[in-house]
């Protein structure tokens, strides 16, 4: 499987997407940009990078684990669809106490590529029961 990029000029010099360590499965995207995160605020990262999914696959974009844990860094969501064809942006969170500037050429967050299925779509009267039921946010408790 490949996972084709066509890298756009603002991206020249840029790594590309690329797994730093054996057995890795994020692939490290890089900003093509300087931007400066405030806290309690998101900013959209060019990444000056355009993907082409392979099918019946999905790029999902994930925060990396230093960034989130030592500075809040958080990504607000990302699926890359295999028909999107468009410029990747990663939308960045602050979660932390302090403005974080992301340089050009910095990772800013990671790409996984994962199998996915697509359901049909049905409508029912009923669900089966289950043994947790319609109990929600912590009815498994703390410990």
């Amino acid at each position: 499987m490949d996972l084709k990029i066509k890298r756009m000029e603002k991206a020249e010099g840029i790594t590309l997407p690329n797994f730093y360590h054996e057995g890795d499965v994020g692939c490290d995207i890089r900003a093509a940009e300087e931007v400066t995160v405030q806290p309690g605020k998101i900013e959209s990262i060019d990444t000056g990078l355009k993907m082409q999914i392979p099918e019946g696959h999905a790029g999902l974009i994930w925060e990396k684990s230093g960034l989130a844990f030592n500075h809040g860094i958080k990504t607000a969501g990302g699926v890359i669809d295999r028909g999107y064809r468009g410029e990747v942006k990663v939308a960045i969170f602050n979660a932390g106490d302090e403005p974080y500037t992301f340089a050009r050429g910095d990772k800013i967050a990671q790409i996984l590529v994962q199998k996915v299925e697509r359901p049909e779509v049905v409508a029912v009267e009923e669900l089966s029961s289950s043994s947790r039921g319609e109990d929600g946010f912590g009815s498994t408790g703390k410990k």
